[in-house]
């Protein structure tokens, strides 16, 4: 079964369950926001995010409020961990060529500005893949698309998988965060939550989230994060290994 859905390029990628706040001022995405306010309750006001693979923006369309000033909320049924703040959107909707594959983006608060900007947060909801793009019938990209439910017949393996998963996660999260322990109480137990939590929040490059975002199933994402994670770890390791203090690596030499 395919849809038409609205798509806002992004150079980040957007993952199910996860918040994603933006900052709207161009016109074009200005409209999307009135669009999917106008439609009767109970219609699901989405969008999709699908991360740049080529291409930049000349005049960014949507921004972040700006980082967290608290930690993160603790995770319910839909995680609230922020994701990272996303680059500027592209310039021109043919200007940039996009992945295959998606998250929609449900809108959950809409703050009008004076000026007619908006302040929106959004969470992931469902995956999906691009089959075409119609870049000419509305202001922004329209796309058709299918949607990817989580398969079945893999859920054991992923019962299995999660517990190592969880375990490296919170070793990795002792090597870059100083209020480790405040954050590993927030981690969820269920698998498919994990898999995104952990795709959407460790240092991953966009090609490595990407990818955990296309693994069509929860126990093939764990598996992934997981030596995804152990390498990371093992250069963070070897990072601290240096015998000199960073610091001091920074601190330029005095002059003869």
């Amino acid at each position: 079964m395919t849809s038409r859905l609205p798509v806002f390029p992004l150079g980040t990628v957007l993952f199910p369950g996860l918040v994603l706040p933006l900052h709207i001022f161009e016109e074009r995405y200005r409209d999307l926001v009135k669009h999917l306010l106008s439609r009767p309750d109970g219609d699901p006001r989405e969008f999709g995010v699908v991360a740049i693979q080529q291409g930049w923006e000349t005049l960014p369309t949507a921004q972040p409020p700006g980082p967290p000033t608290s930690p993160p909320p603790r995770l319910g049924p839909v995680p609230t961990t922020p994701l990272p703040p996303p680059p500027a959107a592209p310039a021109a909707p043919g200007d940039v060529a996009l992945h295959e594959i998606g998250c929609t983006a449900e809108l959950r608060q809409v703050t009008e500005l004076p000026d007619g900007r908006y302040d929106i947060v959004t969470v992931g909801r469902r995956r999906f893949r691009v089959l075409s793009v119609d870049k000419t019938s509305e202001p922004y990209l329209m796309a058709e698309v299918e949607w990817l439910p989580e398969p079945e017949g893999q859920e054991e393996l992923a019962d299995l998988l999660a517990p190592r998963v969880l375990a490296v996660f919170r070793q990795y999260l002792t090597l870059i965060r100083a209020d480790e322990q405040e954050l590993t109480e927030q981690l969820p137990e269920d698998p498919t939550v994990l898999s995104h939590l952990v795709a959407a929040t460790a240092a991953l490059t966009l090609e490595d989230r990407q990818r955990l975002l296309a693994t069509p199933d929860t126990a093939g994402r764990l598996g992934a994060e997981l030596r995804l994670l152990s390498r990371e770890a093992a250069l963070l390791r070897q990072v601290r290994a240096v015998p000199v203090p960073l610091r001091e690596l920074a601190v330029p030499a005095s002059p003869n």
